[in-house]
Order: C-alpha cells, then structure tokens, then sequence
C-alpha cells in the first residue's frame, strides 16, 4: 500500500493544534455552514449543528496536538464527513432506527474515509483514557496532571511541594494503576488494532 502523501490542508491542522484563532475562524466561516446544513436538512436544529461542530473541533484539536493527524485528503471533506457521521450517530441513540450513511462519498473517497476512521479510533481511545483516568484517586490525578504540563519531575515536585522522589514513585504507582485499568478494559483490544 502507498503511503498517502500530506495534503496542502494541512496548515489548517497544524493552525488548529496552534489555537491559532484565525485558523479556527476560518473553519466556522469556509466549512462549518455546509454542515449546519446539512443537519438541519437532517431531522436537526441549529444548536444541534453546532454542538456536533464543536464536539468535532474538540476532537480535531486534541488529535492535533497529540500529532497523530496528518491530512491526506482535503480539509472539507474531510471534517464535513467526521461531522456527519457524529450526527448520525446522534441521531441514531435518540430513535431505535438504525441510521447508515447512504451516500458513496465514503467508497469513493478511501483517504477520508481511512482518516475519518483513525479519528474515530482516536476519539474512543481518548474516551478510554478519561474514564479510566477518571478512577483514579485525586493525588494520582494532580500529580499526572502536573507531569503531563510542566517539563520536569523537579518542576512537579516543587509545585505540589512534595519530595522529587515522592513525586516520582506516585507518578510511577499511578500510570501503573492507570495503565492495567486501561488494558483490562473491555474495549482495548479492538482499540489496540
């Protein structure tokens, strides 16, 4: 298989990982209405419209930051599609019909369906993570918290001004625990494929 080369989008990515606020202008303004559309064409209103578009935006940006969304296709495609699959998603949990995506964009386009795909994984992973990290007691929070903004287990220590070797052994103790919760979770083994 071919590696899929970046597309010229990409700035729009790289813009959104940034919080570069006319980047994200620019996306409510070029792409967000096609969506708001669409919903409201689609049994929506437009609170509904922009809860999805925020939700995706959120999404978006997280996987942005965590490096792991290289564009390979267009940007409008792209989030048009991720957005459309989250409302009928949505559509599907508040009837007992099941909703399918009846257009061929999907089949057509395999760059965006593949990327639509890993950010859904994406999206699930991060799920997996919060609510397991949610188990966690509050000190194992404060302290992962804290080793995941700050550059040092020094900076750490002095900031909750608790011993270096404390904070070290906790942090270790804590991903541990955090760690095994993870992979003892229903749902891992899909999400490791």
């Amino acid at each position: 298989m071919a590696k899929n080369t970046v597309h010229p989008d990409q700035y729009l990515i790289e813009g959104l990982a940034n919080n570069d606020s006319a980047i994200i202008r620019s996306i409510y303004k070029k792409f967000v209405p096609k969506v708001v559309s669409y919903i409201r064409n689609n049994s929506g209103d437009e609170d509904q419209a922009q809860d999805v578009v925020q939700e995706i935006m959120i999404l978006l940006f997280n996987q942005a930051k965590a490096k792991q969304l290289q564009l390979t296709c267009p940007f409008d495609a792209y989030f048009f599609l991720l957005c459309k699959r989250k409302w009928l998603n949505e559509l599907k949990k508040t009837s007992n019909k099941a909703v399918t995506i009846s257009d061929d964009f999907t089949s057509t386009n395999e760059p965006t369906a593949e990327m639509v795909s890993q950010t859904e994984v994406f999206e699930e992973k991060q799920q997996l993570f919060d609510a397991m990290f949610q188990r966690l007691g509050e000190k194992c929070q404060e302290v992962l918290k804290w080793s995941f903004t700050l550059k040092s287990m020094e900076e750490v220590a002095e900031k909750l001004n608790v011993t270096y070797g404390y904070v070290r052994k906790k942090k270790s103790l804590c991903t541990g625990q955090l760690t095994q919760w993870i992979q003892e979770h229903s749902s891992f083994k899909s999400l490791k494929k």
